[in-house]
């Protein structure tokens, strides 16, 4: 194996890691969610400050600090904010914040869903006034055709509304606890969801007319 072979795995690897990291960074919020509020479900149900009946409060606490952690690190280590992460950061932490300091749970459980649904606002809104928020995003990483990128905008769209109903659905259906620890599960959904995607993007990925690249 030459050099140059050598010098590429390792870059390859190294950037497989990194991805790694990152994805483990933006879960990582969620996760701390989920063992918190878990956690404060051992505790006696009655009034005070650590008593199961507190425990969303807690978990909703931890994840907004957790969110802006991941956001510091970011800028620490100069990385690009995904916009999306920003809008949403800022909503878990007005939304998040209101729920506590009033101690209203609806506010808790509306979040996701109004996340989501000013998620799909952006992205058809633009599309209705001839600006595709999608491509805007991701063209520096996929080279596609208009079509492909309304498409995948259109999809992502729909995507949002869906999971805006299926919040509502789950908070007004189940319980607090199996709509707080099915958190992780909406993170399966849309990595599966972004997965099945995968091959409609490649079949319409143009080729660079560059060997190099």
């Amino acid at each position: 194996m030459t050099e140059p072979n050598k010098a590429t795995q390792s870059a390859d690897v190294g950037d497989a890691a990194a991805k790694a990291g990152n994805i483990w960074t933006e879960i990582g919020p969620t996760l701390a969610f989920i063992i918190i509020y878990n956690v404060m479900l051992r505790f006696p149900e009655g009034d005070g400050l650590f008593t199961k009946d507190t425990a969303l409060y807690w978990a909703t606490g931890i994840l907004i600090i957790a969110t802006f952690v991941v956001i510091g690190q970011k800028l620490l280590k100069k990385e690009r904010i995904p916009p999306f992460l920003l809008v949403s950061s800022f909503l878990i932490g007005s939304f998040g914040t209101a729920g506590i300091l009033l101690q209203s749970k609806l506010f808790l459980f509306i979040k996701p869903t109004i996340i989501n649904l000013l998620y799909a606002g952006v992205i058809f809104g633009g599309l209705a006034v001839g600006r595709n928020i999608w491509k805007m995003l991701f063209h520096s990483v996929f080279d596609l055709p208009d079509h492909a990128w309304k498409t995948l905008a259109i999809r992502w769209g729909l995507y949002f509304v869906a999971m805006a109903i299926w919040n509502e659905f789950l908070w007004r259906n189940f319980s607090e606890a199996t709509w707080a620890n099915w958190k992780l599960g909406n993170i399966v959904i849309g990595v599966l969801f972004a997965v099945a995607n995968v091959p409609y993007t490649l079949k319409h990925m143009r080729q660079s007319e560059t060997p190099d690249a």
